[in-house]
């Protein structure tokens, strides 16, 4: 990853990160969403966390691709800490494109569904970040 990507990586073991990179484009969400199944249960999540955490990646990709240019990537980083799970979905953005409001329903059903959910919008990408909390136990 270069210097110029807005992923944070400090204090992140290489070991506890996954990514994977699909075209921007709606036929790949599956993708992410069975990764995002996998991985959430391979750390001991119920299947009603694993599942409202497949729908809050298909709602962060979804207003994503609303706002990516053609031929765009859709890159989705799953960062594993001791205590909780974040995944950050990042694009490439259309000049002018802008996020839903935070008041919207896209954003109802990100905070709903995870412990928090942020974005960032820059004139070149925007990143959408979820966190959930691991399992205890």
């Amino acid at each position: 990853m270069s210097s110029s990507d807005s992923f944070d990586e400090a204090n992140v073991e290489d070991d506890d990160i996954v990514t994977l990179v699909v075209p921007a484009d709606g036929g790949y969400l599956s993708v992410l969403r069975t990764a995002t199944a996998g991985l959430a249960a391979r750390l001991h999540y119920t299947l009603e966390r694993i599942e409202d955490l497949r729908i809050a990646v298909d709602e962060a990709c979804a207003m994503l691709l609303v706002i990516t240019p053609p031929d765009a990537e859709l890159r989705c980083r799953f960062e594993i800490g001791p205590e909780q799970l974040t995944i950050s979905i990042a694009a490439p953005v259309k000049d002018g494109a802008r996020l839903p409001s935070p008041t919207s329903w896209p954003w109802h059903v990100l905070t709903s569904l995870t412990s928090q959910a942020s974005a960032e919008l820059t004139a070149n990408e925007a990143v959408i970040r979820m966190v959930s909390q691991r399992p205890r136990g």
